[in-house]
């Protein structure tokens, strides 16, 4: 199991607002998240029904200690079961039957005494797949009623709570064949348990005689000058009694204050509107906008709303949000672009995945976000409605990831959901298109006021039945403003037209020349909503604790059980292990295999990130597929299930540097790029041919200045006979190095079958020859550590020399515990790197000393053609 997904005795169990005096305003509201305390068992394990284990005779001996959000496999591995269940082919012959059965979440919540006569709200936000609801002895709801993880229930509790012990009882039951549930598709193997739980979180919310819910505050900027922007909020308040009342509606945000007068008679709902119209200073001038990662700060502001009749609280929301605005733009091609305020972003992105037992933690999701802003990504993709809470994206909100959110492809094809499916997918009767619509409605109030989401995407590989979307596009204009998707594949619905996507693979393997040289499936060109070059396989390290040590070489069933779980392709090694002897020649043992699939994977995710960059006109977006995995895997991540980054990590974090020079495979070409908010001037390119034993073949120094948001191609070089290397360094106009980048190239390019390309991608017909790198004359680097700074603000320095006449060829850095363990998280600047012949270059490594999972002893550094090395750090 992931040393992070330990559930932590510290997590915050409630969030309070607590019954005093604010001013001379008594606050009668609070809510109490009911995330500890809880205990979970198999219905097969315990004689006792809904009524007795809501009641305090009832006996929970032997039962399994929890934490919620949770699901039962998340528990059971929690409590140590299920210990090598992800290693080998263990997973291939574990036992489902024992979540046949129903199985039983129960804890306890105390009320004050102050409580008494208070409205009682108990609020689920996620269920899997359908429960019955027990409290102190009387059922309160059932799984008749009570379905679908995406849907959100609340109960009024006032008339079951008492001021002393309450028991809550959940029984859980798992979806069934045909029943729209969280989905993996063929990323991962199934959950044993399919994710049966209270998989996101349980709350009491307790307020006076009117309650309030689903506040919402949304803005328009104005693009042209950004200096004002309108504030507009919502929310909805709901008089518990049987009387009229009348009160104050009271907000806040930083230095604007507003008070309204609302009068809800008894038993009524009222939808309330505040605009600039109604409240001036909701005009705001010179306001802080959110923008995405290297387009500027994602600046947030904090909206205190509260109701006030007789001088009390009765209801109160803090809501965290950001001044922005999203447009969509069509390219002449068809293809869909987005705007935040004003400015055209070219998305890159990549797809998350949760845990397969939904065991992420907001340590957890922060380690993974900040992995995605240190790649220099600007997105991620959340196919399925990820998240066990709203905490990923607050974490997308804090750090500028734009988040493009959606149902998964898992309920459009038979093998997934268990029913046929057509063109529109699996989702046909009357009642399942009216549950999507309410998961649909549910989950887009319950993220709408995260700045980061910046579309919907209702499909992914098919357009949603006609019926179904038109339910969608009713719903969507009252409850929000953001883009409407409607696939994330080339379509055209009659509803609500094309979809300006496309999602043409490849999935598989393809070298770093296609996404040049194809213009028709996956090249650079249009929005790419997923794709990228197959296996992206972990370090030694990690692939030790997947692979059983008698597995690891040669590659065997034991390798391939760990790719996708696809039934047609991407379920073995074999592409890799073809491209791998195609290009390189076959490998004798494991270093050598990995050292080249490893190199594979740096250079061919990288060229697809830098294509769109340079062909930025025709290009609007590209998601790399995918970004972690939620089990040991080989395939599709830019960091392993362990939370270590793969090469193709180092490869995507150099090519998306804001201020970059990419070569085009298509016309030998150099580009510049700058996708920073400036303007940059008098800059200086470097550009130098190597050849494999480090002679230089050619040079060439360019001056040249670039506007923000630019590529403009600046030298074109020729390439040289056989194998070469392409280094080129960028310096600003202090003559300060802002970048790097480093080739390597091969007179005979990768070709393709064009004619046999299908879902997968486009077959190879003959590979680029780099066997001349397997015999690179030795190098040696001499190596200096010391350490800087301490606790958030700590780093590993290594200064690097190459003493020697050829290149130290893709060394790769890491830190490790004394038990041999690597250390995470750690923020290499570089990695991966060539360092040419006599060169110094220091090379830093930033980490926070609080949130390592071990104590730093020893630098390991290994390469192509180096002796590895270990360097002890005091």
């Amino acid at each position: 199991m992931k040393k992070q997904f330990a559930r932590f005795t510290t997590l915050v169990v409630s969030c309070i607002f607590l019954f005093s005096c604010a001013g001379n305003e008594e606050v009668l509201t609070r809510k109490i998240l009911l995330s500890q305390d809880w205990k979970v068992q198999s219905s097969a394990k315990t004689n006792q029904n809904g009524e007795q284990l809501s009641t305090s005779a009832a006996t929970t001996e032997g039962w399994y200690t929890a934490t919620v959000p949770s699901t039962v496999m998340g528990v059971l591995t929690a409590n140590g079961l299920y210990k090598d269940l992800l290693s080998g082919t263990n997973y291939k012959n574990a036992d489902r039957t024992p979540f046949d059965v129903s199985w039983w979440y129960r804890t306890t919540f105390k009320l004050s005494d102050i409580e008494k006569g208070k409205h009682i709200e108990l609020q689920f936000d996620g269920l899997t797949y359908r429960a019955n609801i027990w409290l102190n002895g009387k059922q309160i709801a059932s799984k008749d009623d009570i379905y679908g993880p995406f849907r959100r229930f609340s109960f009024d509790i006032s008339q079951y709570a008492v001021n002393e012990e309450n028991i809550l009882a959940v029984e859980v039951f798992r979806a069934q064949k045909g029943e729209p549930n969280i989905g993996f598709v063929d990323w991962n193997p199934r959950p044993l348990d399919e994710n049966m739980g209270i998989f996101r979180e349980v709350r009491l919310v307790i307020t006076g005689d009117v309650s309030m819910a689903n506040t919402w505050v949304y803005t328009k900027v104005d693009t042209t000058s950004l200096n004002e922007a309108r504030i507009n909020i919502e929310t909805q308040l709901s008089n518990l009694s049987d009387k009229d009342i009348d009160g104050q509606l009271k907000g806040k945000i930083e230095n604007i204050d507003f008070s309204l007068p609302v009068t809800l008679k008894a038993g009524e709902k009222k939808k309330i509107k505040i605009t600039p119209e109604d409240v001036t200073s909701l005009n705001v001038k010179n306001p802080r906008l959110w923008w995405c990662n290297h387009l500027g700060n994602p600046e947030l502001y904090d909206l205190n709303l509260k109701f006030i009749a007789d001088n009390k609280v009765s209801a109160q929301e803090n809501i965290t949000f950001g001044i922005r605005q999203i447009d969509t733009y069509i390219t002449p091609d068809g293809h869909k672009g987005f705007v935040l305020n004003g400015k055209k972003v070219l998305i890159k992105s990549a797809g998350w995945t949760d845990d397969i037992f939904l065991r992420d933690t907001p340590e957890s999701n922060e380690i993974q976000v900040q992995y995605v802003k240190d790649m220099n990504l600007n997105s991620i993709r959340f196919e399925n409605i990820w998240g066990s809470s709203q905490n990923i994206y607050d974490l997308c909100d804090r750090y500028g990831l734009l988040a493009l959110v959606g149902w998964s492809c898992q309920w459009e094809w038979e093998n997934y959901y268990g029913a046929p499916d057509d063109e529109f997918g699996c989702v046909r009767t009357e009642h399942d298109i009216n549950l999507l619509a309410r998961f649909f409605n549910d989950q887009i109030v319950w993220l709408r006021n995260h700045p980061a989401i910046i579309g919907w995407m209702v499909g992914s590989d098919k357009l949603p039945r006609p019926e179904l979307e038109k339910k969608y596009l009713d719903i969507l204009p009252q409850i929000d403003n953001r883009p409407y998707i409607g696939a994330a594949k080339t379509m055209v619905s009659k509803l609500s037209g094309p979809t300006g996507m496309k999602m043409n693979g490849p999935y598989e393997y393809v070298g770093p020349n296609y996404w040049y040289i194809d213009t028709l499936y996956g090249g650079a060109f249009g929005f790419n909503t997923e794709t990228g070059p197959g296996s992206q396989i972990p370090v030694y390290e990690s692939i030790r604790k997947t692979i059983p040590e008698g597995d690891l070489w040669p590659l065997n069933e034991a390798w391939d059980f760990h790719c996708t779980t696809s039934t047609t392709a991407l379920n073995s090694m074999a592409v890799t292990t073809a491209a791998v002897t195609g290009k390189f020649g076959k490998a004798n043992d494991l270093k050598s295999y990995l050292d080249r699939a490893h190199l594979l994977n740096y250079e061919s995710t990288k060229s697809m990130f830098e294509a769109f960059r340079i062909n930025k006109t025709k290009g609007t977006g590209i998601v790399q597929w995918m970004l972690n995995s939620a089990w040991p895997s080989m395939y599709w991540q830019l960091y392993d299930y362990f939370m270590i980054p793969v090469p193709a990590y180092y490869g995507v974090k150099r090519g998306n540097l804001p201020n970059q020079l990419i070569y085009n495979y298509k016309d030998n070409g150099i580009y510049a790029v700058n996708e920073s908010a400036e303007n940059s001037n008098n800059l200086k390119a470097i550009v130098r041919g190597y050849s494999v034993d480090s002679k230089v073949l050619y040079e060439k120094e360019i001056t040249f200045s670039i506007k923000s948001n630019d590529a403009q191609k600046i030298h074109t070089i020729v390439t040289p006979s056989g194998s070469s290397f392409l280094h080129m360094a960028l310096f600003d106009s202090r003559n300060k190095q802002i970048a790097e980048n480093f080739y390597t190239l091969s007179s005979t390019p990768d070709t393709y079958h064009w004619e046999k390309t299908d879902w997968v991608g486009t077959p190879l017909k003959g590979y680029s020859n780099f066997k001349a790198l397997t015999s690179m004359p030795e190098s040696d680097l001499k190596i200096n550590v010391s350490r800087q700074g301490k606790d958030t603000n700590s780093s590993i320095i290594v200064e690097i020399e190459n003493p020697t006449s050829f290149i130290a060829f893709f060394t790769q850095f890491l830190l490790k515990d004394a038990t041999g363990e690597i250390i995470y998280p750690v923020y290499w600047e570089d990695n991966y790197i060539s360092i040419l012949p006599g060169e110094k270059k220091i090379l830093k490594c930033s980490f926070d000393e609080n949130a390592l999972k071990s104590k730093i002893a020893t630098l390991k550094l290994t390469g192509w053609n180096l002796d590895e090395q270990s360097v002890q750090i005091n």
